[in-house]
């Protein structure tokens, strides 16, 4: 993709980085945005050479939710079946590709994740967030319900009270406070978030992609389910697992004392 195109795709090593690329904008969400960004994710879930993702903005803002410019000019155009079918056309699909990767995902959060743009960082498995970002559940500020998976993702961050309260409540969650709630794994300074973020996607590019990925879906659906239906899909996912390469590596490695190298398959 081009430098002016809503969403950047690079792919080196193993890892796959997203970029949101409407810093003017705070990267927010215009339909062609999330055209590019469903595109880019779904293009580098299919790919089996991308064993990490990395998700990220351009500027100050990480993702600042729905292009409210947008969506005024298409309330205002009498649209509006087009304008709330977005979340069945582009936020499910984007949050549903992100969420369901068979591979590990980081968000890279450079500053402000608003809205949508916060339910986006929440679909990933981590958030390595710079000391000068923050979260920010707009939603009820324009009397809109949330999206974009915040309904699921959220409370299982920080429980079901601290997530109605965000979301009754709007405010931006600095950094340090996100940490404490659980809604971001790392604070680092703003000056190194690039470093720890690819310091951390090489070191999972290089893992075990089959069973990082397994390990995902396990949680992703032991979330609701019962015990005993998640001790039925954990052993499917150990016997898929054991017929791996990178098992019979890791094998042969800790007999010969030495460290596995995988290949992620």
């Amino acid at each position: 993709m081009t430098e002016a195109a809503p969403v950047l795709l690079e792919v080196a090593d193993g890892v796959a980085t997203l970029t949101l690329n409407r810093p003017d904008a705070m990267n927010s969400l215009d339909v062609a945005t999330k055209e590019a960004l469903l595109a880019a994710a779904r293009q580098v879930a299919d790919d089996e050479a991308v064993r990490c993702v990395v998700l990220t903005g351009t500027g100050r803002a990480f993702c600042v939710g729905q292009d409210l410019k947008e969506h005024v000019r298409i309330l205002q155009s009498g649209e509006t079946d087009s304008l709330f079918r977005t979340v069945e056309e582009h936020y499910n699909p984007i949050v549903s590709a992100i969420a369901g990767m068979q591979k590990p995902v980081i968000a890279a959060v450079n500053g402000v994740a608003a809205g949508a743009g916060a339910s986006l960082a929440f679909a990933c498995d981590l958030r390595i967030v710079a000391d000068t970002a923050g979260f920010n559940l707009a939603f009820a500020n324009i009397a809109l319900s949330c999206d974009t998976g915040s309904s699921f993702t959220l409370q299982r961050l920080v429980g079901r009270a601290k997530a109605i309260e965000l979301l009754y409540f709007p405010r931006t969650v600095q950094a340090d406070e996100a940490l404490a709630l659980g809604m971001a794994t790392q604070v680092v300074p703003a000056a190194e978030l690039a470093e720890v973020v690819s310091g951390l996607a090489a070191r999972l590019a290089a893992g075990p992609t089959v069973a990082l990925g397994a390990m995902r879906m396990s949680l992703t659906f032991a979330a609701d389910h019962t015990l005993m239906e998640s001790l039925d899909f954990e052993s499917a996912q150990m016997t898929r697992t054991g017929k791996t390469s990178d098992h019979a590596a890791a094998v042969e490695a800790f007999l010969a004392k030495e460290k596995p190298v995988f290949e992620g398959r």
